[in-house]
């Protein structure tokens, strides 16, 4: 098979214009270096973090100009000299930071994001050290797949990463965003208990067709910390909380936590000024975590999991082609989405 020279891609040009500042252009199909894989891509997928690199709002390392995005699937077309994991035809998986191999993350590591420092998933084609990949879970597709990359691993993270979930635990999940979504799903296939809110009914049964046990309306319930407490074991608490920084949803949350519980932060909805002191971490004796994505190893354990249990990421029903890529930002920013946002690279 011959390849193209050059490939249609999307890439972040500014952190000041918005979308605007999103251009694709053709540019070229990279070659691969000794010890890397060159990767058709097929899917593609996008997360919160995309939308606010080119809005100058993402507190991470970037490199502008860069290929956007870091959620991809596809299969290996050619591998470098001395590359002894992969063979021609096999179906992998970008892992986010590339440099985040095992164990805890460093400064390397977190400069190492794809779509943010290196070059990312929104072309056909990409570059990746033969470690910057995984195998896709053979019970997925493409563009399934990509959805793993950023809000996968964030979850499986936020409920293995530091003290693993154990069955009868339970969980509190927060919203319908990508990583609270694939929370839920971890979290019943390892045998817990999950309590998720929403603001609503149409949500609220989504939530419950993909098994949480409850659901708390957080708009008719200002006071669901407390709800969720009441519901657990002897109003213990929950052992889990996947927290998105909503406005004032810290302080529900440490109103629900179980004494020794873990807060996993992944984001900040609801801006970066939290109400509530860290000192209340003391009284309710629990600890905060910030989480930023994961390994490759927690990663390859994630997948094995979702093979095994054969879970299917909730994806949007809407997809959309490598051309709508700015079409899809924009229906991801204007909150149309339940599930991931997915885009099909023919």
């Amino acid at each position: 098979m011959s390849l193209p020279s050059t490939q249609p891609q999307w890439v972040v040009t500014s952190k000041e214009k918005g979308f605007d500042g999103l251009i694709k252009e053709q540019g070229p199909v990279p070659k691969p270096g000794d010890n890397d894989v060159l990767v058709r891509l097929h899917g593609a997928s996008l997360n919160y973090r995309d939308l606010i690199i080119p809005q100058g709002k993402y507190p991470f390392p970037i490199n502008l100009p860069v290929v956007a995005a870091s959620d991809g699937a596809g299969e290996v077309v050619a591998v470098g000299s001395k590359v002894t994991k992969w063979k021609k035809g096999d179906k992998v998986t970008t892992l986010f930071n590339q440099w985040h191999q095992f164990g805890d993350i460093d400064v390397r590591a977190a400069s190492s994001g794809l779509g943010g420092v290196f070059d990312g998933t929104l072309r056909q084609y990409g570059v990746f050290h033969e470690d910057g990949v995984v195998r896709t879970p053979s019970n997925l597709n493409d563009v399934e797949a990509a959805t793993l990359v950023c809000a996968g691993v964030t979850s499986w993270n936020a409920l293995y990463g530091l003290k693993a979930l154990k069955p009868g635990q339970w969980v509190l999940t927060q919203g319908t965003g990508g990583v609270s979504l694939f929370a839920l799903q971890f979290a019943k296939a390892g045998g817990a208990k999950v309590i998720a809110t929403t603001s609503s009914k149409e949500k609220a049964e989504m939530l419950k067709k993909l098994g949480a046990d409850h659901v708390i309306n957080y708009r008719e319930d200002p006071n669901w910390g407390e709800t969720a407490r009441k519901l657990t074991p002897n109003n213990q608490g929950v052992d889990h909380i996947i927290e998105v920084g909503g406005a004032g949803t810290l302080g529900q949350s440490m109103a629900a936590i179980k004494y020794e519980g873990i807060i996993s932060i992944i984001g900040f909805l609801g801006g970066v000024q939290p109400k509530e002191s860290i000192l209340e971490t003391l009284s309710r004796i629990c600890t905060v975590r910030g989480v930023y994505v994961g390994s490759r190893q927690l990663m390859e354990d994630m997948c094995a999991a979702i093979e095994a249990n054969n879970i299917h990421p909730v994806v949007d029903k809407t997809i959309f082609t490598l051309d709508q890529a700015k079409e899809a930002y924009e229906y991801m920013w204007a909150q149309k989405h339940f599930g991931k946002v997915g885009i099909k690279i023919e």
